[in-house]
């Protein structure tokens, strides 16, 4: 009988391109290290007003690199990103609050389904170029995840409940009490200590603290799935 596996938390928001990066390369490599992933839903919004950060694309030579480095990544990592035409609206006016409450709601009930349901959401915004802000976007990204149009919609319901609203502040507020000032944030727990990595870009470093093989982005017992 081997080691335990070690924990990972990784906090994401749909609205975070770096976030899916991120994402898609712990899903891979999920069942090749010896790692319990937990998934957690978290408002970016929240962590920067938090943290005093603003958004990076608020600044205009951070977002003109923002734009080539992610389709850099998603091209390197393998993952089909393209970039809403209308790329400011998405980032800092439009967000991403339902989404996150959706994914929190899900979380609770039905973890198995997460990864899939947020992946959907990622697809839409920063693949095909689709909304996340309204209910039916969020009850069309639930059922091509695989959910039942009746079980999305009852999952949408509990949005507006107190206990997911609060939820999402307290994964949040967890984030930001790791020390995140954005997303995506991995905070690894090995041999009772707490790492915390921001960004999609620290696999390499998060392999070493737990003693396993990185083999790049895209791992050849996997492949990319998308």
């Amino acid at each position: 009988m081997g080691p335990a596996p070690r924990t990972l938390e990784l906090f994401y928001d749909v609205l975070s391109p770096y976030s899916w990066l991120g994402f898609e390369i712990l899903c891979r490599y999920k069942n090749i290290w010896n790692v319990h992933l937990q998934l957690r839903p978290t408002f970016i919004a929240g962590v920067m007003k938090e943290s005093g950060n603003k958004p990076p694309a608020l600044l205009p030579q951070k977002a003109k690199y923002l734009r080539a480095d992610v389709m850099r990544l998603g091209q390197h990592m393998q993952v089909p990103i393209n970039l809403p035409k209308d790329f400011f609206s998405v980032i800092l006016e439009k967000g991403s609050l339902l989404a996150m409450r959706f994914l929190t709601a899900l979380n609770s009930e039905h973890p198995e389904m997460l990864e899939k349901a947020s992946r959907e959401l990622w697809m839409r915004v920063w693949s095909r170029d689709e909304d996340i802000t309204e209910p039916q976007s969020i009850l069309a990204a639930a059922e091509k995840a695989g959910m039942s149009p009746a079980h999305a919609q009852r999952i949408l319901e509990k949005t507006s409940t107190s206990q997911v609203k609060n939820q999402l502040k307290e994964t949040t507020d967890a984030a930001c009490k790791y020390g995140a000032f954005g997303l995506p944030v991995t905070v690894a727990h090995v041999d009772g200590q707490t790492h915390m990595l921001f960004g999609c870009d620290r696999m390499e470093l998060l392999a070493h603290l737990l003693g396993e093989k990185w083999m790049g982005p895209v791992p050849p017992a996997v492949g990319s799935r998308l």
